[in-house]
């Protein structure tokens, strides 16, 4: 199985990257299985015409250990599978240990044993790498990271602080840093500029998505790009990356 985590800095278009990368690998046969970690757990809702997944946390809460693993991973649309981690009730508790209780509730269900994913997708919210949210980056969770950025430079700045967490991991086996996406916001050199930064961090930029109206269309529809619009330029750009990251990330244990 592949573990990647996808990190990167707030409104920078991670989710929707994790979702057509997601939708992308699904259409190439994989089996994918996405995991939202951010408390606001509308990761996955393209998958799901729009709808938000129940979460883990919030099943937990309801129904302690007494649950179906179909309650809390659900397939969709595009044959994605869906699981949320949800976070505490707003305003009380640490969102990051939702991550952790959504991630030993997984484990005791012997979830990845039953649904046997070929990748593992980690939808990670970036701006703040405490230690809740780097949970994906620890303890064999995830292997490959992959920091989705523009040529902005606060995406740069939390692009940069994201290497520097999993830099503080290394070796101890925890998940390593294998390249950048450039989510393009059209801003002066912005190419050069992620260019620059991955050659700093020593790792490729996996992909460039172009800034492209197609997004939104989708979005509005409640689905993806590589969904609506299959046979545009766009879907295809998903897909090369979606085979990108497939070969850049290590086979590791379920």
């Amino acid at each position: 199985m592949k573990r990647i985590a996808i990190y990167g800095k707030g409104g920078i278009g991670k989710s929707t990257t994790v979702c057509n990368i997601a939708a992308a690998m699904a259409q190439q046969g994989l089996r994918v299985l996405q995991l939202g970690c951010d408390p606001k757990a509308d990761s996955t809702s393209a998958h799901l015409n729009g709808e938000q997944q129940v979460t883990i946390l919030d099943t937990v809460r309801a129904k302690g250990d007494n649950f179906e693993l179909s309650e809390i991973i659900r397939e969709g649309t595009d044959g994605v599978l869906c699981a949320e981690c949800g976070g505490p009730i707003p305003g009380s508790g640490c969102a990051g240990r939702g991550i952790v209780t959504a991630f030993d509730t997984l484990k005791a269900h012997n979830a990845y044993e039953v649904y046997k994913p070929d990748v593992l997708l980690y939808d990670v919210l970036g701006d703040v790498v405490c230690g809740g949210f780097a949970m994906p980056l620890r303890s064999g969770y995830a292997r490959d990271v992959f920091i989705v950025t523009s040529g902005e430079k606060m995406a740069l700045y939390a692009a940069a602080n994201i290497a520097m967490a999993i830099d503080n991991f290394k070796g101890r086996n925890y998940a390593r840093l294998s390249g950048l996406i450039q989510n393009s916001r059209n801003v002066k050199d912005e190419t050069q500029l992620v260019a620059e930064m991955a050659e700093e961090l020593s790792v490729p930029v996996a992909g460039l998505i172009p800034r492209d109206g197609l997004i939104q269309l989708a979005e509005e529809q409640n689905t993806t790009v590589v969904t609506a619009f299959p046979d545009s330029e766009l879907s295809q750009t998903y897909h090369q990356l979606a085979k990108t990251l497939y070969e850049l990330a290590e086979e590791v244990d379920a």
